[in-house]
């Protein structure tokens, strides 16, 4: 499995969207990516990626696109 579909499975398991919402899908976007929704995925990224991301960039994602550029920071390349 490439990292791509790793990440776009997360994001479906984590905030149970299709995988055709996932352009242009913003925090807060749909009712699942709330506070509690945000945090769950961002614990599944550093699990699955075996990273740690910083406070900072936590607040920095606020986008399936975006979150591509912040897991770069971390060697993730999307």
């Amino acid at each position: 499995m490439t990292n791509l579909e790793t990440y776009n499975r997360l994001f479906i398991r984590a905030l149970r969207v299709k995988e055709e919402d996932l352009p242009g899908l913003n925090y807060r976007g749909t009712h699942s990516w709330d506070s509690l929704g945000h945090m769950d995925l961002i614990s599944d990224l550093e699990e699955t990626f075996d990273i740690h991301i910083s406070t900072s960039d936590v607040m920095a994602f606020s986008s399936y696109e975006k979150g591509k550029e912040v897991l770069a920071k971390y060697g993730v390349v999307i």
